[in-house]
């Protein structure tokens, strides 16, 4: 549908705003098919133009949709390509997406804007993890905690930054900040006690209730950290228990595993 709508959208006049305002107001509070029955109801209509496709990336964003909103977003930087926003969103989308080609082309673009926002930076610093480059990932968390020092989500990530580098003593008490912040949240909490086991050389213990998946993912994590920290026994350990845990994770711990293995 954005395909078709961007294609539309160029030489068509721009619709009357107020549709366009609950559309964006939908979005913005997470009332997703409510956002897209008003766009739909738009484009058969025949409104068009640059918002109505801003707003269909936006959705496709808040949907989870990363690669068809990274798609939005590309196309339309061709239209407006100095709009700093535009590259930062369509950045993360390329991250989530896992299209770390575009994702750094697009973060790139955003975080040299004097307007970058702490969420490019934060993008920049996980898509640097990624690419194992400590140094540039310090210097965009750096950048963001500037801008937004008390962001559980940045908080977590610059954690989980250096826990990849097997500090996980450091990395514990950023994910000690970030859990005071967002005590609710899921993976802050598997972070932090992920950082605790490996300070105490211990495998994650099973919660009670916890699925097959969610026990599988902390132990391939666990492994992950293990290798980070030059702990190839427990590394081994760690993957040899996801893969026993749940089926679903068994080809990448099985590949973590024969990798470490082999070390």
């Amino acid at each position: 549908m954005i395909a078709l709508v961007l294609a539309a959208g160029i030489a068509t006049a721009q619709p009357p705003s107020s549709i366009l305002d609950e559309a964006a107001h939908a979005i913005e509070v997470n009332r997703l098919e409510e956002a897209r029955l008003i766009l739909t109801n738009a484009a058969r209509e025949g409104y068009s133009g640059y918002r109505v496709d801003r707003l269909l990336a936006d959705l496709a964003f808040a949907e989870g949709s990363y690669t068809q909103a990274e798609a939005g977003y590309t196309s339309l930087l061709k239209l407006r390509p100095d709009d700093e926003g535009l590259a930062e969103r369509g950045g993360i989308a390329a991250l989530k997406a896992d299209d770390l080609g575009q994702a750094h082309v697009l973060l790139s673009k955003a975080v040299r804007s004097s307007h970058a926002t702490w969420r490019a930076w934060n993008a920049q610093g996980v898509l640097c993890d990624l690419e194992g480059n400590w140094a540039g990932a310090d210097r965009a968390y750096a950048e963001a905690f500037v801008l937004s020092p008390e962001q559980s989500d940045l908080l977590n990530n610059k954690g989980w930054s250096l826990m990849l580098r097997g500090e996980p003593a450091r990395a514990l008490e950023f994910f000690e900040h970030a859990a005071q912040m967002n005590p609710k949240n899921s993976r802050i909490a598997n972070n932090r006690e992920l950082a605790r086991a490996a300070i105490a050389k211990e495998l994650p213990v099973r919660r009670p209730k916890e699925s097959d998946s969610a026990y599988a993912a902390r132990l391939n994590d666990a492994g992950m950290v293990a290798e980070q920290q030059g702990e190839n026994a427990r590394a081994i350990a760690a993957f040899s228990q996801a893969i026993a845990v749940n089926d679903r994770w068994f080809a990448r711990a099985a590949n973590n595993l024969k990798e470490a293995e082999a070390r």
